[in-house]
């Protein structure tokens, strides 16, 4: 099971990856505030709302610093299917993901 789910997450890795597009870098002040909103409302009903864990693992900067970022940002468009882990790729751009991915990686700052 474990290496059929393995399968799975590098397929997924490589049509995220493969379907990367050139985009602006840049995401307006409003839409980091609605993203960092999103990360600790929805994320952190499930994370915690400090991203400590809870339903769903950790995601504080020491425990994914041994994790690449690439099966984050998979995680994030895809989810986990069989798992709690919903897919946020039809919600998020590819830049949006990459913020969210980015913030998790330097830790978020509470308001």
């Amino acid at each position: 099971m474990a290496v059929k789910s393995n399968i799975l997450i590098f397929v997924y890795l490589f049509l995220f990856l493969g379907s990367v597009s050139a985009q602006d870098n840049t995401l307006s002040k409003q839409r980091v505030t609605e993203l960092n909103n999103l990360l600790v409302q929805d994320c952190g009903s499930c994370h915690g709302m400090t991203m400590k864990g809870g339903l769903g693992p950790a995601l504080t900067p020491e425990v994914l610093k041994n994790k690449p970022r690439e099966f984050i940002e998979t995680t994030i468009a895809y989810g986990r299917p069989g798992t709690p882990m919903p897919p946020w790729n039809n919600i998020l751009t590819r830049q949006e993901i990459n913020w969210i991915v980015n913030t998790l990686y330097n830790g978020i700052k509470h308001d």
